[in-house]
């Protein structure tokens, strides 16, 4: 969504340069995490399909708003252990939705209380990856021996005592800010306005709201438990917390590949087999719930042409079903190779925020929302995490609760929506938002 940005002509730091790996015996992550999940900018990004997990505290550097962009002066350039996990140690950031005010002086302006961007330099992890039940311990310094010692470090937090999660009701007072009614008419008259020509789609979301009963850690606990998504995470921030169950992947940059998966259409899950299969049948053949994802795949496709190389962008699946615990959903995969000087971190200011989420025309859609929705937070922003090899990792945070902290606990607000197009049916949209929610408020109740 950006203007492209300017190639970085200073060598980058390299206080990170060296990475030492110690393998050793698998835990549950999401256990392990549990010990010190209280503290500040305690992390977990956790692998819901089997990969990859990672456990990170104690960052080394702080960056905290949206001004200041520099992820290759913050991370630096290092080396990466050849047997070891695609993450190994580097910046985990949160990008709120609003970075784009920042990203595009035209986008819509108004703020919320989170920060547009938290970038956070951890130079120690715990790495799992649970279907073969491989783990690491991962430092990094600028000498072998700061390596090495990090990663002992990162160890001994595998002895911490771990902490069990809380049972029974974590949610109180839970209810929606928009009722059925409102969100109808926000998107019978958002109809409207694509029926005029203005736009061709536009994602609508309504939020839910409530207290919580225990810690955030709780809550993620036991999304884990019932039905971790691929890119579930935990985030603890001073007096705010991020909960998220996103199955859906923004960006994905290995060497010079970036990849988007975009969702588009959804339906719930049948109460039996065969209404299940039939849900599933009857998504992967609807010309509407097609044409929503085809709208965002070409989307994408114009945002990574402005950092890949000519002819390189392809669209190698288009409206893959996917099911999930709760929906069943269309995915489509867009890849392209980077265009020489350009990075992962070009690459994911230019296509942010992600399309699927927005609407299409982007920018003009995004005014669309801000005329029915509040400022949104993390909510369809991104958690990425970005790599000393200049890989890079994001996902689109749906499915994802935003904490904040104050003297009688902790308030949430939680968000679903959808894709509205021409053919949209307002009470079909309501449903929708209510079946995307039922995974977070069923873990709540």
């Amino acid at each position: 969504m950006s203007s492209l940005p300017a190639r970085r002509s200073a060598p980058p730091p390299r206080d990170l340069a060296c990475v030492a790996a110690r393998a050793t015996a698998w835990a549950d992550p999401v256990a392990v995490g549990s010990a010190f999940a209280d503290e500040d900018f305690a992390c977990v990004l956790l692998s819901g399909d089997g990969g990859w997990s990672y456990v990170l505290r104690a960052p080394d550097a702080v960056v905290n708003g949206g001004e200041e962009l520099d992820l290759p002066g913050l991370l630096g350039a290092g080396d990466i252990h050849p047997d070891g996990p695609p993450f190994q140690g580097g910046v985990v950031g949160l990008a709120a939705y609003e970075l784009s005010a920042v990203l595009e002086p035209s986008a819509p302006q108004a703020r919320g209380d989170w920060p547009d961007l938290v970038m956070l330099r951890y130079p120690a992890l715990l790495a799992f990856h649970a279907r073969t039940a491989r783990a690491f311990a991962i430092g990094r310094g600028a000498d072998p021996r700061r390596a090495a010692e990090r990663a002992d470090e990162a160890l001994t937090w595998l002895d911490l005592p771990r902490r069990a999660p809380a049972e029974g009701v974590l949610g109180a007072g839970v209810a929606l800010a928009t009722s059925d009614a409102d969100h109808a008419a926000a998107v019978a008259t958002t109809v409207g306005r694509i029926a005029g020509g203005e736009i061709f789609q536009a994602n609508l979301a309504r939020p839910w709201r409530g207290r919580l009963t225990a810690r955030p850690y709780d809550l993620f606990a036991r999304l884990a438990r019932r039905s971790a998504a691929g890119f579930a995470a935990y985030l603890r921030l001073p007096g705010r917390a991020l909960v998220s169950n996103s199955p859906e992947r923004f960006l994905s940059v290995r060497g010079d590949v970036v990849e988007t998966h975009p969702i588009k259409g959804t339906r719930p899950r049948g109460r039996d087999a065969a209404e299940d299969a039939a849900l599933a049948a009857e998504l992967a053949a609807s010309a509407k719930d097609r044409a929503e994802n085809l709208m965002i795949v070409d989307l994408m496709r114009n945002d990574l042409a402005r950092v890949c190389a000519p002819g390189s962008v392809e669209v190698p699946e288009l409206w893959g079903l996917r099911s999930y615990a709760n929906v069943h959903h269309l995915v489509s995969r867009v890849r392209g190779r980077l265009a020489e000087g350009r990075t992962a971190w070009d690459a994911f200011l230019v296509a942010f925020p992600p399309g699927s989420v927005t609407g299409a025309p982007k920018l003009q859609a995004m005014r669309v929302i801000a005329r029915h929705e509040p400022p949104r937070g993390p909510y369809c922003g991104s958690l990425f995490w970005a790599g000393c090899d200049g890989a890079l990792e994001a996902s689109v945070l749906i499915r994802t609760v935003a904490l904040s902290e104050d003297a009688g606990g902790w308030r949430f607000e939680a968000r679903a929506g959808g894709g509205v197009v021409a053919d949209s049916d307002p009470a079909a949209e309501v449903a929708e938002t209510t079946a995307k929610m039922a995974a977070i408020l069923g873990a709540l109740s």
